[in-house]
C-alpha cells in the first residue's frame, strides 16, 4: 500500500550562505515595488493566494443630485456637469428606431425625476371624472348630418332585408349600440383589437402606475377611473381610446424622463377628461354606415364609368352627365344634408386641433409645461433630422399644403409650444 507524500520542507540555510533572490514569475530581475498612481501591476508571488497590499489613494467623489424640489413648478432637476437648459428646452431622448423591433421586455432606464408632491397624501376629488368640454359637443354637433345619412341607411337595409316590425327593432339596436363606448370589457377587446393594446407587465405597471397616480391626484381624479395599457412601439406616443383606456408605448415607458411621460399621460387625461376620446368614438360609429355606403356608390360609379370606357367615349361622357347631374340634385334638393356632409372632415379635423391644445393646456394646469414643452421640442427635432435626411439626400418631403393642412387632426409643434409659452416658468 503506498504511502501519501510528506509535505515539503524548505531547504537548510546553511551559516554564512547568502539567501537566494526572490524568482519572481516570467522575470529575471527583481520588480520594483508598485507606489500609488503607477500603472505597474503589483507582484505577484508564486504559490501564494494573497492579495498584493494597497496603497492610499484618492476615492472620486460621487456625483451629488439634487434632493430638494425643484425651485419653481415645472423645473427639471439640474444634474452636475450638465449645460442648464433653458425653460421647455428638450431633453436628449434615445434616438428612435424606424423599423419595427422584435418587443423585448426590458427594465426602465429612464431618470425617475418627477415631483410626486401627493406622496401619501389624500387627493381632492374633482366634482366630475369624465365630461364634455366645447370640443367634444362640436365633434358630436358636426357629426349630425352624417348619422342622419347613417339612420337612413341602416333603416333601409335593416327594413328591406327582415321587414318592418323586425328592421325597426335593428335600428333601435343600432342606436343603442352607442353605449358599449362607456362598457369597459367592450372597450378593452376594441384597444386590443384595433390599437394593438395590451396590459401592462409588472415591471411595466410599477414604472407606470406611480407616474399615474401623480398625474391624477394633480387632477383631482380617481386612478382606477382610467384603465393602463401599453403599445409595443419604439415612438414616442401616447393616446386616449374610447372612455377609460390610456394607451403608452413602450418608448415613453422605458426611455423618457418620468417628469415628461408625466406630461404625456396628464395630455391623455385632458383628452378624457374633456369628452374627446369618447366624443370622437361616437361619432365615427354613428357616421359609419353612412360612409360605409359613400365609399360603395364610388366604387360603382368608378366601375360603370370604366365599363363604359370600354364600349365608346361617348357613353362614358353621358354617364359622368348622370352623375355629375345626380350629385348637383343632391345639393339643391337635400343641401341641408349634403353640404354639412363635404365641409364634415374640414370641421372635424379643426376640432381636432382644437382637442389636441387644450389637453396641452390640461397638462400645463397640472404642473407639466415645461415638460410637454420639451416633449414637442423633440417631436420638432425628429421633423427637423427628417428634413435634413433627406435633403442631403437630394430628396424633399412631402407635405401637405392648401386644403390638405386643414384636414390635419393636430396642430404644428411650433404652435403648440407658442400657445404653451404663457405657462412656462419664467428664466432666472
Amino acid at each position: 500500500m503506498s504511502q501519501p507524500p510528506g509535505p515539503a520542507y524548505p531547504e537548510p540555510q546553511y551559516p554564512g550562505a547568502a539567501p537566494p533572490p526572490a524568482q519572481y514569475p516570467g522575470t529575471s530581475a527583481p520588480t520594483p515595488p508598485h507606489y500609488p498612481g503607477a500603472t505597474t501591476p503589483p507582484p505577484q508571488y508564486p504559490g501564494t493566494a494573497a492579495a498584493p497590499p494597497s496603497y492610499p489613494q484618492a476615492v472620486p467623489a460621487q456625483p451629488q443630485y439634487p434632493t430638494a424640489p425643484p425651485a419653481h413648478p415645472g423645473a427639471t432637476p439640474q444634474y452636475p456637469g450638465a449645460a442648464a437648459p433653458y425653460p421647455g428646452a428638450a431633453p436628449q431622448y434615445p434616438a428612435q428606431s424606424s423599423q419595427p423591433a422584435p418587443f423585448v421586455p426590458q427594465q426602465s432606464l429612464a431618470p425617475d425625476d418627477l415631483d410626486y408632491r401627493h406622496q401619501g397624501r389624500r387627493m381632492h376629488v374633482a366634482a366630475h371624472q369624465r365630461g364634455a368640454d366645447a370640443t367634444a359637443i362640436g365633434q358630436l354637433a358636426t357629426q349630425v348630418p352624417s348619422f342622419l345619412v347613417s339612420l337612413a341607411v341602416v333603416a333601409a337595409v335593416a327594413v328591406a332585408m327582415f321587414g318592418t316590425a323586425v328592421g325597426w327593432l335593428v335600428v333601435l339596436a343600432w342606436l343603442a349600440s352607442g353605449a358599449l363606448v362607456f362598457h369597459r370589457p367592450t372597450e378593452l377587446l376594441f384597444a386590443r383589437r384595433t390599437f394593438k393594446l395590451r396590459a401592462p407587465l409588472e415591471t411595466e405597471r410599477a414604472r407606470l402606475e406611480p407616474v399615474w397616480r401623480e398625474v391624477t391626484a394633480r387632477a383631482g381624479i380617481e386612478a382606477e377611473t382610467y384603465e393602463l395599457m401599453v403599445e409595443n412601439s419604439e415612438d414616442l406616443n401616447a393616446s386616449a381610446v374610447a372612455g377609460h383606456v390610456v394607451g403608452v408605448t413602450t418608448y415613453s415607458l422605458n426611455k423618457i424622463p418620468s417628469s415628461n411621460l408625466a406630461a404625456v399621460l396628464a395630455h391623455e387625461l385632458g383628452h378624457h377628461v374633456g369628452g374627446h376620446a369618447w366624443a370622437g368614438l361616437l361619432g365615427y360609429w354613428y357616421s359609419l354606415p353612412g360612409r360605409i355606403a359613400w365609399a360603395l356608390t364610388r366604387g360603382l360609379a368608378r366601375i360603370a364609368i370604366a365599363v363604359a370606357s370600354v364600349f365608346s367615349a361617348a357613353a362614358t361622357m353621358i354617364l359622368a352627365l348622370f352623375m355629375g347631374a345626380f350629385v348637383v340634385m343632391g345639393f339643391l334638393v337635400a343641401w341641408y344634408i349634403t353640404i354639412p356632409l363635404v365641409i364634415a372632415p374640414y370641421l372635424l379635423a379643426y376640432a381636432g386641433r382644437l382637442g389636441e391644445l387644450r389637453a396641452d393646456q390640461q397638462a400645463a394646469a397640472l404642473g407639466f409645461a415645461t415638460e410637454m414643452v420639451q416633449v414637442l421640442h423633440h417631436f420638432q427635432a425628429e421633423e427637423d433630422a427628417a428634413k435634413a435626411y433627406a435633403a442631403a439626400r437630394g430628396k424633399k418631403l412631402k407635405e401637405p399644403g392648401g386644403l390638405a393642412k386643414l384636414l390635419t387632426t393636430h396642430p404644428d409643434n411650433i404652435t403648440r409650444i407658442r400657445a404653451l409659452e404663457p405657462h412656462l416658468p419664467l428664466p432666472r
